[in-house]
């Protein structure tokens, strides 16, 4: 019974000592020198006396502490209004870079989609169509001059047998022209000679 006693308290006392170490080892590592503000404040609440007045608790804080967490703190909004100050200008730079990437990009789009309307166009009397549209321009052009050639062929061959035509008949009226000529040439002469003998026979004496 006695051993277990014993046994009983050396548990106890083992157990606060370790608990002692624990919290003793966890004081010395809270320091308002350095550590994040909460860990400051533990150090604080730790370091800090109590007492109840009319039932409720206040807590005694050493004022050099105090002043001492109140620049910590203070320090702790400058270090953080200068990150954010870095932090708004590296953002205002990454803005600019990427207006300036955006209206590059939109200049590069721009020029490819020339570039490749001008090298699926062909330009045509100044002015620049698709190679479709050219095609079928040419293409019209080229059947358009046939056709007036053919025509002018038609026209000159026309022309050309009536030509052959005129000239022949031209040709059979001049040989009528001629004939009809030598006839009354004939009967003119023919007619004189008449003449010219009924003349005679009236210079005869009865």
């Amino acid at each position: 019974m006695k051993i277990t006693r014993l046994l009983y308290v050396l548990t106890v006392l083992l157990t606060v000592n370790i608990n002692y170490g624990q919290d003793s080892t966890e004081e010395q590592k809270l320091s308002l020198d350095e550590g994040p503000i909460s860990k400051q404040f533990d150090y604080i609440s730790k370091r800090s006396g109590n007492y109840r007045a009319d039932g409720v608790r206040y807590e005694v804080v050493k004022e050099s502490n105090l002043y001492k967490i109140r620049k910590n703190v203070l320090d702790s909004i400058a270090v953080m209004n200068k990150k954010t100050a870095e932090l708004k200008s590296t953002i205002s730079g990454h803005e600019t870079t990427i207006t300036s990437l955006n209206k590059k990009l939109e200049e590069t789009t721009t020029n490819l989609t020339a570039v490749t309307e001008e090298k699926d166009s062909m330009s045509f009397l100044g002015i620049q169509v698709s190679k479709g549209t050219y095609n079928v321009i040419l293409w019209t052009i080229i059947a358009g001059l046939f056709l007036l050639l053919g025509l002018f062929i038609y026209k000159f061959r026309n022309s050309n047998i009536l030509t052959q035509e005129a000239k022949q008949n031209l040709s059979e009226l001049e040989l009528e022209y001629e004939d009809h000529r030598r006839r009354a040439l004939e009967r003119e002469q023919k007619i004189s000679r008449q003449l010219q003998d009924e003349i005679n026979k009236q210079k005869k004496p009865k």
